[in-house]
């Protein structure tokens, strides 16, 4: 017998299914995927939206849970990114890439703490609760990114946050997402 949970969680409430582009190594984010109304009020040159999804299936047997399989997703969400054309640059594109990027580490740390994973009957509530966790240390790093690059204004930490969160996501290599 199979039961199916979904839980999906993504920074910004969604009423409809929307765009989205699933993160790989291959693909840079590009001005023309930011398809968001711009924020006038805003004093930000652009904006990225991105979440992870997660979801899960179990397989049960007399009750006893038996197998589990996950599947963690770092998404960007073109209705929800904008930018301002008149404001923005390579190097304010080269930011946003990285929150993005910021993203998929976090989906990566995830999916490390999922492999971990035995099967016992309270998989479920160990799996959600890593999701929250994790959550909530991506939400950390993006404002503490955020904060230390000046939102991009200061090179030298942006680089350097790439440098790091490059080398972060190589050493999690493994964790990311096989199709």
């Amino acid at each position: 017998m199979y039961k199916g949970l979904l839980l999906l969680w993504v920074f910004l409430s969604l009423q409809t299914k929307e765009s989205e582009i699933a993160w790989s190594a291959d693909y840079k984010l590009q001005w023309s995927n930011f398809k968001g109304a711009p924020n006038m009020n805003s004093d930000a040159a652009a904006t990225t939206a991105s979440g992870i999804t997660f979801g899960y299936r179990m397989s049960e047997t007399d009750g006893q849970i038996t197998q589990f399989k996950a599947d963690v997703t770092a998404h960007f969400y073109p209705d929800k990114s904008w930018y301002k054309p008149e404001e923005v640059s390579n190097h304010i594109l080269e930011h946003e890439q990285l929150h993005f990027d910021i993203t998929e580490l976090h989906a990566r740390i995830l999916r490390q703490h999922i492999s971990k994973l035995q099967v016992p009957n309270s998989v479920n509530k160990e799996l959600e609760n890593w999701h929250q966790h994790v959550l909530k240390d991506l939400g950390a790093m993006q404002n503490a990114y955020d904060a230390a690059s000046d939102f991009s204004r200061n090179k030298e930490q942006q680089t350097h946050w790439k440098e790091t969160v490059t080398k972060q996501l190589a050493e999690l290599k493994a964790f990311a997402k096989q199709d």
